[in-house]
């Protein structure tokens, strides 16, 4: 390709030195400078066009017969110097009217500020209701809070229903922010949804500014045009200096479309000459404008004028006489001349010779050549790409899981089959930015798929071709898990040489990041852990003891429990789960899964339970209880497994000694001991001497509402206890002894997760 490239800049070199008159005129040209365009009229004759330094074009104006109806109303302040523009009676001040269809506004900003006593000693929260048919631009707009102990929500009204988004934005110290960093320290953005048309900002603190009063009091938040405002570590103070941000509206002529509107010829807005129509993107309505050639206000009788090219030597390319046309112009050659009249092709040439000729002649068959050989090319490739596509999907399972498809009553909640291509455009072809967790198992990217939903998109590593058809009823079965404390799968990718999974996006991060993160660990609550616990043991027990076929989930740990922004626990990450036969109670499988919070019995037996999914989650407990990872090295030697230094305190009566500060502070004592004791039980070297997770569940769930269960055995002597310990548990775990030759036996996640647990 690339060589043809040269050749053809040969060919075209030579044909230009035929007429050295036209490449001379063609270097003399290039260099004209542009001209400013025509003045045209933008408002309805002896209407004000300008109120101070805002333009107003129709359909806007600023009395009655001047705008095209209520909702386009100005008002024009002329107390001012200079007069400023107001958006019909009310107090948003307008800066610029676009007929683009986009205008900016001035927006107030929210406001929350304490004293160091905790207490709040200002508020303020404004919203917006924009006039019929004006709508938040979804794209040139951010939702921004700053603070350094905040979070915020824009919620409002959109397509005639309520929705909310929000953000949190903490920092520890003044030396965390960064200038022009805007993604959770000190600062937070995010995207607004589309058709919103009322906005109403509101702001939290999560300590009241306790923690860091000495260098910030206040947080604020505000709807803003994202290229006019850049995070710096000094918004933190200067912001109460500052009223009000710009803000991006579009704009739109009624609610239907060009077509519903043609139908009403009286009211259509488009029925201008030359004046054509066009759906917006965001918002209701339709839009007009002047076609390519043509400029000025398409929305006026007659606004949309032709412009003449020839008048103006940068809007056209000819080298010897411009003949304006309407909506264009047109390149002729004096007489004694033959050519197209272009400086850009063979232009005007004086005669015609023999050499000419020739050399058109055989630079056009060559240029023929070359775009025959440039579409063969790559029409051979796209064949090629779609040949080892269909490879790929029948050898990942794919024709079985449509038949699977095709005989189960297709729902909502069935899993889709996702092609390559949707999935290459929701990533931006899997761009490195787009990574949100990345291990041994394979990499995770957020994408947006075409109807607005974002998803996390699992991409893993290996496959193993001999369980194809486990993996597609995994597939099956996962789709059809309806649990709202499980992160859906939403589909698969079969196209490629591994398969990808499609997954709902959870946006609050991991409960491991929530636990052992200092600065997040604050804001967990006795009773958001405890919450936490109960959901997800309930998910746990639903998948035991509820689904059609039950799932044990095989790598139960607090980087696989995510939360979303109400702090709701979801379960995630199935790549080891393993599908258990109704006849069945266990199965023999190569160990898999993460130290710190394998079953030391399936360790040592091979053989998987449900009680093993119970020993991984009384881990959990004790990280929500202690704050402490489940396996560290930065501990001392005693310390460093997490389940036996737990049991070890437990035998010593030293719990209260080693619990989290929140946990310490805020819970029951009574409640508390029971959680630990309960952790404890969940513990027990035998599987048998376990609860069940439809037990733990109940009773996290008693304890949640204060209610008592009985199951619980408290009455274990401190010998039976010391028993349990001795049964060669430690021999796994104490160190330099870990096993190393843990196998693999799932499609989806066939890698050993990393020692801490970590994503």
């Amino acid at each position: 390709m690339i060589m043809g490239f040269h050749v053809l800049q040969i060919i075209l070199l030579t044909v230009a030195l035929t007429s050295s008159s036209s490449s001379s005129s063609s270097s003399s040209s290039s260099s004209a400078a542009a001209t400013p365009p025509p003045n045209f009229p933008i408002a309805k004759p002896n209407c004000l066009n300008r109120c101070g330094n805002v333009n107003i074009p129709f359909p806007f104006g600023t009395t009655d017969d001047c705008y095209e109806s209520e909702n386009f109303f100005i008002t024009c302040n002329q107390t001012f110097n200079p007069p400023k523009a107001f958006l019909k009676n009310s107090s948003i001040e307008i800066t610029d009217i676009s007929l683009d269809g986009q205008l900016r506004l001035l927006q107030f900003i929210a406001h929350d500020c304490y004293n160091r006593n905790r207490t709040r000693v200002s508020y303020s929260d404004p919203w917006i209701y924009l006039p019929v048919f004006f709508t938040v631009n979804n794209t040139a707009n951010k939702f921004t809070i700053v603070g350094c102990d905040t979070y915020g929500f824009v919620s409002g009204r959109r397509l005639n229903r309520n929705y909310q988004t929000g953000c949190t934005a903490m920092c520890d110290a003044e030396d965390d922010l960064a200038e022009g960093s805007c993604t959770g320290l000190g600062c937070c953005q995010t995207s607004i949804p589309k058709e919103v048309w009322r906005v109403e900002l509101t702001l939290k603190s999560y300590e009241n500014y306790s923690y860091v009063w000495g260098f910030n009091n206040c947080s604020y938040g505000f709807v803003v045009e994202e290229s006019a405002f850049t995070f710096s570590p000094k918004n933190l103070t200067n912001l109460r200096n500052v009223e009000r941000l710009p803000m991006v509206i579009d704009w739109a002529i009624g609610n239907g479309s060009c077509k519903e509107a043609q139908m009403n010829s009286s009211s259509y807005a488009c029925r201008s000459v030359n004046s054509k129509c066009y759906k917006p993107s965001n918002g209701y309505g339709y839009r007009c404008y002047c076609p390519e050639g043509y400029q000025g206000n398409p929305y006026l009788v007659h606004g949309c004028k032709d412009i003449d090219e020839c008048q103006n030597s940068s809007l056209n390319i000819c080298e010897k006489k411009c003949v304006n046309t309407a909506g264009g112009f047109q390149c002729v050659c004096p007489k004694g001349y033959h050519g197209d009249g272009r400086r850009d092709g063979r232009g005007c040439i004086r005669g015609e010779s023999l050499a000419y000729k020739l050399a058109a002649g055989f630079a056009l068959g060559v240029i023929i050549l070359l775009l025959a050989a440039c579409w063969l090319h790559l029409e051979l490739r796209r064949r090629r790409q779609n040949k080892m596509k269909q490879k790929f999907f029948v050898q990942n399972g794919g024709i079985l899981l449509q038949e699977k498809l095709i005989r189960r009553e297709r729902s909502s909640d069935t899993a889709k089959i996702f092609s390559s291509s949707e999935l290459q455009k929701a990533t931006d072809n899997f761009n490195n930015s787009m990574i949100i967790g990345q291990g041994g198992y394979g990499t995770v990217y957020k994408g947006l798929l075409p109807d607005n939903r974002i998803v996390a998109i699992k991409k893993s590593k290996v496959v193993d071709p001999n369980q194809i058809e486990q993996f597609v009823n995994e597939v099956i079965i996962l789709s059809q898990v309806n649990h709202r404390n499980v992160v859906k799968l939403l589909g698969c990718c079969l196209e490629t040489q591994v398969p990808l999974l499609v997954y709902e996006f959870i946006s609050n991060g991991t409960l491991f990041e929530h636990v052992h993160n200092k600065a997040k660990a604050r804001s967990l609550s006795w009773e958001t852990r405890l919450k936490i616990a109960t959901e997800t043991a309930g998910v746990l027990s639903y998948l035991h003891s509820s689904a059609s076929t039950p799932i044990i989930h095989r790598d139960v740990k607090s980087a696989n429990i995510l939360l979303d922004h109400t702090f709701t626990a979801k379960v995630s990450d199935f790549g080891a789960s393993k599908l258990v036969p109704l006849d069945q109670t266990q199965l023999s499988t190569m160990v898999q899964g993460t130290f710190g919070y394998l079953d030391p019995e399936y360790m040592q037996t091979n053989q998987l339970t449900e009680k093993s999914d119970v020993y991984s989650f009384g881990v959990v407990l004790v990280e929500l209880l202690t704050g402490m990872k489940a396996l560290s090295y930065d501990r001392p030697e005693e310390e460093r497994n997490l389940a036996n230094f737990f049991l070890s305190v437990m035998k010593q009566e030293r719990l209260f000694q080693i619990l989290e500060d929140n946990v310490v502070r805020e819970g029951n004592k009574e409640r508390v001991m029971k959680v630990a004791v309960l952790a404890k039980s969940c513990l027990n070297v035998r599987g048998d001497d376990r609860p069940s997770m439809k037990e733990v569940a109940m009773e996290l769930e008693g304890l949640k509402v204060g209610a008592k269960h009985s199951w619980v055995q408290t009455e274990n002597s401190a010998q039976d206890m010391e028993s349990l310990l001795s049964e060669g548990f430690s021999g796994y775990i104490n160190g330099a002894g870990y096993s190393t030759s843990i196998g693999f036996d799932s499609l989806r996640d066939q890698i050993i997760l990393p020692v801490d647990g970590g994503r």
